[in-house]
């Protein structure tokens, strides 16, 4: 499988990042060693999680899925061969986001333990808390990076003035570079990526990782009616989405998944994959048939048309 290069930097991905949200969430432990071999199996080594997941499922206390990824490579002794990104900052239950270095410092041991692995290949600053100084949040990365336990750093929901102050502190004080940027990204969620973002990304030669790829399964097709997410975990991601715009652009993904008899994930997926600005997008799979959908997207040749098509019925 072909790898891309995030922005300027020497980080490779595959051209779709599995999302590790699932794991301890909608998949338990037994389920997410199944997809993790047959993601694997066929290539996917790319893997994105984050010390908060899946800390809102009932009983859990955060860290469960870099558990499960952890044990998972321990097992198959497979860590050389996957590249790991992992998140700080979330709350993870002391009631608010923290991205100072003291926090840093001791949150990246905990993640490191859970992972079983002594380096991570890159870290997020997963959510800002507003507050601390960029130079203090890059310094404590640049301790892990010289030590050998960070190899790249990123960023997730920045605004445009924090990202900006990031990237000149990184030039003016020769810290660490956010190399990626993580943000929500789908048909249905241009704006917070489109626009300042994007022209930032662009001109600090920043890759950029795409989450909610599929807008939390809507955009696969199967929630089109209420009752279709009613009782579902997924009800307060997707309900927001039903309406006519939404129903709209589900009804172009079925009519271009028709006519290349694909799933409308992978049509969804492919027009990720060939916006401008993008790396690659995270996706998140719980059964066989969705890895599938990956592998349709890598192949899928939208045309200029039906990439237009999909622009038009998306625009806001």
């Amino acid at each position: 499988m072909k790898k891309k290069k995030f922005g300027n930097s020497n980080l490779e991905t595959n051209p779709i990042i599995f999302g590790g949200n699932v794991f301890g969430w909608t998949l338990d432990e037994k389920e997410s060693f199944k997809i993790l071999d047959e993601l694997f199996e066929k290539g996917y080594r790319t893997i994105d999680t984050a010390d908060v997941y899946s800390r809102w499922a009932e009983g859990n206390e955060g860290g469960e899925s870099e558990a499960i990824i952890g044990k998972w490579m321990k097992e198959r002794g497979v860590r050389d061969q996957i590249s790991l990104h992992t998140k700080v900052g979330s709350d993870m239950g002391q009631g608010h986001k923290d991205i100072s270095k003291s926090y840093i410092l001791k949150a990246v041991e905990d993640s490191l333990k859970r992972l079983q692995t002594d380096y991570i290949d890159l870290y997020y600053t997963h959510w800002d808390d507003d507050k601390t100084k960029v130079e203090e949040t890059l310094g404590a990365y640049q301790q892990f990076i010289e030590s050998g336990k960070v190899n790249h750093i990123g960023a997730s929901n920045l605004s445009p003035q924090r990202l900006l102050e990031s990237l000149d502190a990184h030039k003016v004080h020769e810290l660490p570079k956010y190399e990626v940027f993580q943000q929500q990204y789908n048909l249905v969620e241009r704006n917070d990526f489109e626009g300042d973002i994007k022209e930032i990304c662009e001109q600090h030669g920043v890759g950029v990782a795409t989450y909610f790829s599929l807008a939390s399964g809507f955009l696969t097709g199967k929630y089109r009616k209420e009752e279709d997410f009613e009782g579902k975990k997924r009800k307060g991601f997707v309900e927001k989405y039903l309406n006519r715009q939404g129903l709209a652009i589900l009804d172009t993904l079925d009519k271009i998944a028709e006519e290349h008899e694909v799933t409308n994930a992978a049509v969804a997926l492919a027009w990720i994959i060939n916006r401008p600005g993008v790396t690659a997008p995270i996706a998140s799979a719980t059964k066989s048939s969705h890895i599938e959908a990956f592998d349709e997207a890598i192949q899928l040749q939208l045309s200029e048309d039906e990439m237009n098509k999909l622009n038009e019925v998306s625009k806001k």
